[in-house]
């Protein structure tokens, strides 16, 4: 989908599947960067940098089940139209 992304992906993924957060303190020691965001439903998300910021992955993170779901990967353009936050 974004293949000049694939190497930052990659690495979020491996750093991802190694991290044991229990908290989003703990999120920003890993992710200095990682905003979280409220959408339109009232749900929590946090919003990673990919790709020297020219992409935005959006993801849901539960961390009493240490269960994390990407929800949207967006370039930039399409993340600063907001959309994404009516139809989460």
């Amino acid at each position: 989908m974004y293949p000049n992304a694939k190497a930052s992906l990659d690495h979020w993924e491996h750093t991802v599947r190694n991290a044991k957060w229990t908290s989003p303190a703990d999120l920003r020691q890993t992710f200095n960067d990682v905003d979280p965001a409220t959408v339109t439903s009232g749900n929590h998300v946090f919003v990673f940098n990919i790709q020297r910021k020219e992409h935005r992955l959006i993801a849901a993170i539960h961390f009493d089940k240490e269960r994390i779901y990407v929800l949207r990967i967006l370039t930039h353009k399409d993340y600063d139209t907001q959309r994404w936050k009516d139809q989460l």
